[in-house]
């Protein structure tokens, strides 16, 4: 698999420095043009049940024409030593943010967007549910959070389970397991499943070999909660990227996430890749 196409969704009203930085990165690693993208809705489509003043209204329509010049004026300067394409696009919508942005992803081969620390916005006016995104979007979705440092994606770490989602992450990943120095395939498994586990691992890594990848296979027996353990292995190995397959299933139009995938779209200390 090569990546070629990356989208990079920029939040309005808030500044995007560090998704935009790892962008660059990403894209001179792989050789890949650059889709900025930005969008809003109307806060009269958002407020439709409230009375909302007439005057709101145009204020709301002048203040997202100002956030979106912005904002392609923070991406293309971010893009500006960049070697290959790059597009900018931005729209006002009536859709929710999500799906406006799934399918926007028709154009590209990787969708990366920013984690915010802390309590998620309520703004559905400004920001993507992300949670919707990436179960809807049919593309892989590189997580940064505020806090992630630069990094290099020179470590990857892949959370196996022998789950559709973790093929299709796995898969989607090889692009940047391809340039990294060091790939570890981790899997929790109870002692008795052990050797099975090993066995597992074991053609995990042989198919990675056959796409040029060396990598080496780690089984940990269950101690705290997955997804600590996992942060916790990362930290030990000094792994700078996950790779993870995204689990949830939707209930009364609201998704109910895995915990793994619950804590990474919580936004942790290093970037993430996910796949659904």
């Amino acid at each position: 698999m090569t990546c070629t196409s990356l989208m990079v969704s920029l939040t309005l009203g808030r500044p995007n420095e560090r998704l935009l930085d790892v962008a660059a990165r990403v894209a001179d690693k792989l050789g890949a043009g650059v889709i900025g993208v930005a969008c809003c809705r109307p806060i009269e489509v958002v407020c439709h049940d409230y009375a909302v003043p007439a005057g709101l209204f145009e204020a709301d329509r002048k203040q997202a024409a100002h956030e979106i010049r912005s904002a392609e004026q923070e991406f293309r300067l971010a893009m500006a030593n960049l070697k290959g394409w790059m597009e900018w696009r931005a729209r006002t919508t009536v859709l929710p943010l999500a799906q406006h942005l799934a399918g926007e992803a028709r154009s590209a081969d990787l969708i990366m967007v920013g984690l915010e620390s802390g309590e998620p916005s309520l703004d559905a006016t400004r920001e993507a549910d992300i949670r919707d995104l990436v179960m809807r979007v049919g593309r892989p979705v590189l997580l940064v959070p505020a806090p992630a440092p630069a990094s290099s994606f020179d470590h990857a770490l892949v959370a196996w389970k022998d789950t559709r989602e973790a093929q299709r992450a796995i898969v989607d990943a090889l692009p940047f397991l391809a340039k990294a120095t060091k790939v570890t395939v981790v899997e929790i498994a109870a002692g008795h499943e052990a050797a099975e586990t090993r066995g597992r691992l074991a053609e995990v890594v042989a198919w990675l070999a056959h796409h040029g990848v060396k990598a080496e296979a780690k089984v940990m027996a269950p101690g705290k909660a997955n997804a600590a353990q996992l942060d916790a292995v990362a930290d030990e190995l000094g792994a700078n990227l996950i790779v993870a397959g995204a689990y949830g299933y939707s209930r009364q139009n609201t998704w109910v996430l895995g915990g793994v995938t619950s804590e990474l779209l919580a936004g942790g200390r290093r970037c993430a890749l996910i796949a659904h």
